[in-house]
């Protein structure tokens, strides 16, 4: 790392349906010498939706990015390098641009590194539709999937809290103190207004997401395209829990899954 040297980022903002907001490029001291690496990086939480969605376009396209897993009691301080934003996935490119927000991340990958293939139909009524569908009702169906139950939830705290990176005392709080908070604050409360069972409404999502396809393996027809890898990536998501076997159930769902996940390099 070089000291005393001045480095340009350009960190990225996106809001959380996707859409850019805005771009900031700032001078700051240090920050591209201690940004800059070989390859690039993506921060992650190992079970967040967000970056399952991301992961899926790199391992794609084949891309060389080191991941590094956040410890999920200190976002703020080790993704202080972001200028304030607290969440995961951040993406940072070998040249020192930092990318935040996972469809903006995404659609970055997709320009920087393929010529913006994978989002083609971006700006149709089609694609943009059924991205923002995707990227608002399929985010919100993971929670009851996880945590709809007293027992999902309990068993899914204990996973996360096995799979995350806590501290010693973190750790069993949150494996023991988390799943009444998810499931009695959280996902009972969308259960019921939803009024189907997380189950059902898996079901519905991934029969009315298939018969989208035209008669095609993907929606974006031959080949996936990244409303397919958004899609994945929130029921990729699901695929560490045992819930996932509710999933498994939807014979169409299952058929499309398996070809995303031929689409992995």
């Amino acid at each position: 790392m070089m000291n005393g040297s001045l480095g340009l980022t350009m960190i990225i903002f996106g809001s959380q349906d996707g859409a850019l907001i805005k771009k900031i490029t700032r001078i700051e001291e240090g920050v591209l010498s201690r940004r800059t690496m070989s390859k690039s990086s993506l921060h992650v939480l190992q079970t967040c939706p967000f970056c399952w969605k991301v992961r899926g376009v790199i391992e794609h396209l084949g891309i060389d990015a080191q991941e590094i897993q956040v410890n999920a009691m200190k976002q703020k301080k080790e993704l202080a390098f972001t200028d304030g934003w607290t969440k995961v996935p951040v993406f940072t490119d070998h040249e020192g641009t930092v990318v935040v927000d996972s469809t903006p991340i995404m659609l970055y990958i997709d320009d920087k590194y393929n010529q913006g293939k994978l989002s083609s139909g971006k700006g149709t009524e089609r694609y943009d539709g059924m991205m923002n569908h995707v990227d608002t009702v399929w985010k919100n169906a993971t929670i009851p999937i996880l945590y709809g139950s007293l027992g999902s939830a309990f068993s899914t705290t204990r996973r996360i809290s096995k799979l995350e990176k806590f501290g010693f005392i973190s750790r069993r709080l949150y494996a023991w103190a988390g799943f009444p908070i998810m499931w009695g604050i959280i996902a009972k409360k969308r259960v019921k207004k939803d009024g189907r069972t997380p189950k059902k409404l898996w079901h519905d999502l991934l029969t009315e997401y298939t018969e989208s396809f035209e008669g095609k393996d993907f929606f974006g027809g031959e080949q996936p395209n990244l409303v397919d890898f958004a899609a994945f990536g929130y029921m990729r998501s699901v695929s560490p829990f045992k819930q996932f076997r509710l999933l498994e159930e939807h014979e169409n769902g299952m058929i499309w899954y398996r070809k995303m996940e031929q689409h992995l390099n």
